[in-house]
């Protein structure tokens, strides 16, 4: 089980996102803060299990070596690419980001319902296929500690 990194996505990471200034501009990309903000609660909604019936758009063949990746200590390379997502960010969808954070801790705490007492319980990831809670717990702290490098909160991978 994933605790400490479960901790941290529970208990540490709202309050490094809240010390980033608005205005911080990444180190690289094109998203802000709060476009970032809003783009890992969607991340963290997809693993609570919003997409359930969504497809799997990565070919059943790669999907193993896609787990192994997020199972390991491998961090996401800079400027990764989504394929989900367009080449220009979204428009931001909360009116600060103190209310994106606020979105971003109730995604949080659907997420962790979710998987509460129900062990073997896999929510579907577009990219990644059908994930466990421990595969999950690393997907999300993996893209957490990516986006918290983006903004210079952390300088190595912890992943």
């Amino acid at each position: 089980m994933q605790t400490a990194k479960a901790h941290f996505l529970k208990k540490d990471l709202i309050p490094l996102l809240k010390s980033i200034p608005g205005d911080t501009g990444p180190r690289w990309g094109k998203m802000s803060v709060q476009q970032m903000v809003e783009h890992f609660t969607d991340a963290v909604r997809i693993a609570a299990g919003s997409m359930e019936n969504a497809p799997i758009l990565t070919p059943a063949e790669n999907i193993p070596r896609m787990q192994a990746f997020i199972a390991s200590d491998k961090p996401l390379r800079e400027n990764t690419r989504n394929p989900m997502l367009p080449d220009e960010p979204a428009s931001v969808r909360r009116a600060s980001k103190t209310e994106a954070l606020n979105d971003l801790q109730a995604a949080l705490d659907a997420f962790f319902e979710a998987f509460y007492e129900k062990e073997n319980t896999t929510t579907r990831n577009p990219l990644f296929g059908d994930l466990n809670f421990d595969l999950n717990i690393q997907l999300l702290y993996k893209h957490a500690v990516h986006h918290l490098r983006q903004f210079s909160l952390l300088v190595e991978e912890k992943a």
